[in-house]
């Protein structure tokens, strides 16, 4: 099946206001900016991002920051972003802060079928027992707080040890970005930009994947394939000014 689409606004066209995205990338690594870009374009808005961080002020998702297209937020890291952390205590946005495992898994259970699965990180603390601000109000009050999570008591080798239930994430679009792609859908990601982008096309019910190169079916080794076909629905291929656009948080160079 030939998975490839014309263009990255025919690609996001029908995703809609108030949907979930899972968006691949860390920091401003592997992130899917054209898509974003295009998502920015169509002008959709009221939607829940979930992703590591929010990118930067001007560049990946801070673009949909930058112009309150996000309502709500599922992350790890708030980093660079001031935007991100004004519109945070301002009450303007609605932040769910996770352990970065913790997300990661939430991601994958959400690609395998999972439904929910336990973890020790987050026991004994708000994590677990609730009371993380998510939402401010204008005030700088609490509006929406984390509620408890389930605890369960498990033997391990280690002994009796607590653990607290956590939620798989399924997210309505997926946004990855690849080094390689052929028009079945297979993905394969180079290097440091492999970071969340697997875990983002497996939960995502249609994902959607720019890629870098596109290769015809049988191009590429079976062993290298990072996210099988399965997991994606539309490929676009990016022109090569579109592949080179790429952008460093914070360049550190000898003097």
């Amino acid at each position: 099946m030939d998975k490839v689409v014309e263009s990255a606004a025919a690609a996001v066209a029908d995703i809609p206001d108030g949907a979930t995205l899972s968006v691949g990338g860390f920091g401003l690594c592997g992130i899917p900016s054209v898509l974003i870009e295009a998502v920015l374009e169509a002008g959709t808005t009221d939607l829940e991002a979930v992703s590591n961080n929010c990118g930067v002020d001007d560049w990946g998702l801070g673009l949909l920051l930058m112009e309150k297209r996000l309502r709500r937020m599922v992350s790890s890291y708030v980093g660079e972003n001031k935007e991100f952390a004004r519109q945070y205590l301002s009450g303007e946005l609605e932040v769910e802060l996770t352990p970065q495992g913790t997300l990661a898994e939430r991601m994958r259970a959400g690609g395998s079928g999972i439904p929910a699965f336990f973890t020790v990180t987050g026991v004994g603390t708000q994590v677990a027992e609730g009371g993380l601000p998510w939402k401010y109000d204008d005030a700088g009050n609490i509006e929406v707080a984390s509620p408890p999570k389930q605890t369960q008591v498990f033997e391990t080798h280690e002994g009796e040890k607590e653990f607290v239930l956590e939620h798989a994430i399924v997210a309505d679009f997926g946004l990855v970005r690849a080094w390689k792609g052929d028009r079945h859908g297979n993905l394969v990601y180079r290097d440091a930009a492999r970071n969340f982008n697997p875990l983002a096309a497996m939960c995502g019910r249609v994902t959607i994947a720019e890629v870098e190169e596109l290769v015809e079916p049988g191009e590429l080794d079976p062993n290298d394939i990072h996210t099988p076909g399965v997991y994606v629905q539309r490929v676009v291929a990016l022109t090569p000014e579109q592949a080179a656009d790429k952008r460093i948080e914070k360049r550190t160079v000898r003097s």
